[in-house]
């Protein structure tokens, strides 16, 4: 897993460590910079993958941005002249980067000033080497020399976990098939797309072989009897609604059995943001970390609460060592977290009186525990004991 992301010079981010667990929780007041965060590890994504333009950023879910907007720009803080980044995984091995593009008539891409790749004791590429080597300013060389390594050695499991880091932004039209995603991957778009494909396959491959783990999904469904997919529609929507060529078919427990199926143009946008989210957990073919945008949108707080108690086990169950990150504005969030266990971290993300976005992390210390056993987590972030809210 990735343990520590270190973000120098971005955004509203002056000079940040952030100590990751299995499932990172973020909240805090609009505006803070949560997003920032998420965003920064796209960056360090799309330089360990070799380039970092608006298109590897796009695909990564991160908004491109002009270097006057990217870079700290703040009264008492120097512009700085790159942005650095790095991250060190459990396994010893670590990767930073700092990237270059003038404020004025800014570069497409920008440009790799330093790069570092270290696994234990060896360089793969050492900061020197971009010096000494007639390389193209834009093009990262990391990408280059982990295809030469062992694929299981650490280096490489660091550096296919950030290359295919992505930051999932999920929308009720997107789910429902009513639009394109404009960033298709596998199993899932960024925006929600492929979510019919995706579960077929995560059905036959995951559900059908595991009853209890296909219990643990459909629970958060009430209403549901099954969900099936299927290519034949025609009676279940009407001529109008657009459809791609697998649609999801629900099973309603309540209705009349000769009229009790819905496609996902009808259901519950709640069922499909659960979906969306126990593929991206458990699926064989999901990154192996990521982030959600809002992970607590057009949920009711009570089955925001128990999804948030089953991301842990979903998560133990897909691919080893895989890693949630998330931001939240619903309290209930909170109620649906484990914060004695060691692989489940909360952080309040908040602005200092000179403005820099501050990383926190939240722990049970005595007197938060406290308060813990009368008082669930919503209530306490509520009531101020948690800070990541608004001077409002």
């Amino acid at each position: 897993m990735i343990k520590t992301i270190h973000i120098d010079g971005f955004k509203s981010i002056v000079s940040q460590p952030l100590d990751l667990g299995r499932i990172n929780c973020f909240i805090g007041a609009n505006g803070v910079g949560k997003s920032n965060i998420l965003e920064a590890i796209g960056v360090l994504g799309a330089a360990a993958s070799g380039k970092v333009d608006d298109e590897s950023l796009l695909r990564r879910g991160v908004r491109p941005g002009v270097p006057r907007l990217y870079k700290t720009s703040f009264e008492s803080v120097t512009v700085p002249g790159h942005i650095g980044l790095s991250a060190e995984s459990t396994r010893d091995a670590s990767y930073k980067v700092s990237l270059l593009n003038p404020l004025e008539n800014p570069d497409p891409a920008w440009s790799f000033k330093t790069e570092r790749l270290v696994e234990g004791d060896i360089e793969i590429v050492s900061d020197g080497v971009r010096n000494k080597r007639n390389l193209t300013p834009s093009a990262g060389l990391a990408a280059l020399k982990a295809v030469e390594i062992d694929r299981d050695s650490g280096a490489a499991d660091l550096m296919e976990r950030l290359q295919n880091f992505a930051i999932y932004s999920p929308n009720t039209p997107t789910l429902r098939a009513m639009i394109s995603d404009p960033q298709s991957r596998n199993p899932l778009g960024l925006a929600g797309g492929r979510l019919a494909e995706a579960f077929a396959e995560f059905r036959k491959q995951v559900l059908e072989p595991d009853d209890d783990l296909m219990d643990s999904v459909y629970e958060l469904v009430d209403w549901v009897a099954d969900i099936q997919t299927t290519s034949s529609a025609g009676s279940l929507l009407s001529p109008s609604v657009a459809r791609t060529q697998v649609v999801l078919k629900f099973t309603d427990r309540f209705m009349r059995k000769s009229r009790n199926t819905l496609t996902a143009y009808d259901a519950s946008e709640g069922a499909l943001y659960v979906l969306f989210c126990a593929i991206l957990c458990i699926s064989p073919h999901a990154p192996k970390i990521f982030a959600i945008d809002n992970l607590d949108q057009a949920l009711n707080p009570r089955l925001v609460g128990r999804l948030t108690a089953k991301l842990s086990d979903w998560l133990a169950r897909g691919e080893s060592g895989r890693q949630l990150l998330f931001t939240a504005h619903n309290p209930a969030v909170l109620d649906g977290l484990d914060l004695e266990a060691t692989d489940t971290r909360l952080f309040a993300v908040e602005r200092n009186s000179d403005g820099h976005t501050v990383i926190r992390r939240i722990e049970l210390n005595p007197e938060l525990a406290k308060l813990h056993a009368t008082y669930p987590l919503s209530r306490l972030w509520m009531m101020g004991n948690l800070g990541a809210m608004p001077n409002v």
